[in-house]
């Protein structure tokens, strides 16, 4: 099971997220492969019923409040290398003062990540990734696609994926093999499990699969753009004949 299977689900907090997300023809029409996308989609969400979603209702059952917070706070911390790499590639040097400060305080006074006293000092958390690097730089997203086992990106997004991989520490610090096919896997249940109170809206969407493209679209651009998006213009109605 690797990290991807579980990010379609993401997309039901990210369009709460986003005020006024709604499916546009701007969506559909980066979307010219979507017979290939809805079955990808069914088969991720498949290996989500099955399995994930089980293992992290467990896991969010048994496993104290304390300990998951712990565990989330240090995976979170070994990617975070990505984001402090990905604002000096992006020019963004008071971003990058900041993020450097919040690693080596979380590394340091935070016990190696598991604490998170940077936040509780007031330094604010940045996300950037290689995709929003290309995007800030003029790189178009692409056409939509969906991943098997990876879930959403675009054509612009996929291969920087791999760039992530390897500005992250648990790529590079000399963890075994089983002890980074587990991190990977707990950092799988650890994003689960906070979107689990998502599920039911997510659910409840009339077409699951536009919901989730929408959404992923509108966010990655507003991550691009950090939160420059302009509104969209409202949609003409054409008068109704007599």
């Amino acid at each position: 099971m690797t990290v991807g299977i579980r990010v379609s689900l993401v997309i039901a907090i990210l369009m709460l997220s986003l005020p006024g997300c709604a499916t546009t023809q701007h969506a559909a029409n980066h979307d010219p492969w979507e017979r290939f996308n809805r079955g990808s989609q069914r088969f991720n969400d498949s290996g989500d019923r099955l399995v994930l979603k089980p293992v992290t209702i467990a896991y969010r059952k048994h496993v104290p409040q304390v300990i998951r917070t712990g565990v989330s706070n240090f995976i979170g911390n070994l990617k975070f290398t990505t984001t402090i790499v990905n604002d000096l590639l992006q020019l963004k040097l008071l971003d990058t003062g900041a993020d450097i400060g919040r690693f080596v305080l979380n590394s340091t006074l935070g016990i190696g990540g598991l604490l998170d006293p940077a936040t509780s000092v007031g330094i604010r958390r940045n996300d950037e990734d290689f995709g929003q690097t290309l995007g800030r730089w003029g790189v178009p997203a692409g056409p939509y696609i969906v991943l098997p086992l990876l879930g959403p990106s675009t054509l612009r997004d996929t291969p920087a994926l791999a760039v992530d991989w390897q500005t992250d520490l648990r790529a590079q610090l000399h963890f075994s093999t089983v002890a980074r096919v587990a991190l990977t896997g707990q950092a799988i249940v650890v994003r689960r499990e906070s979107l689990l109170n998502a599920d039911e809206t997510l659910d409840s969407a009339f077409d699951r699969y536009a919901f989730i493209r929408d959404a992923w679209l509108q966010r990655r651009e507003y991550l691009v753009r950090d939160g420059d998006v302009p509104e969209e213009a409202p949609l003409e109605v054409e008068p109704e004949g007599p």
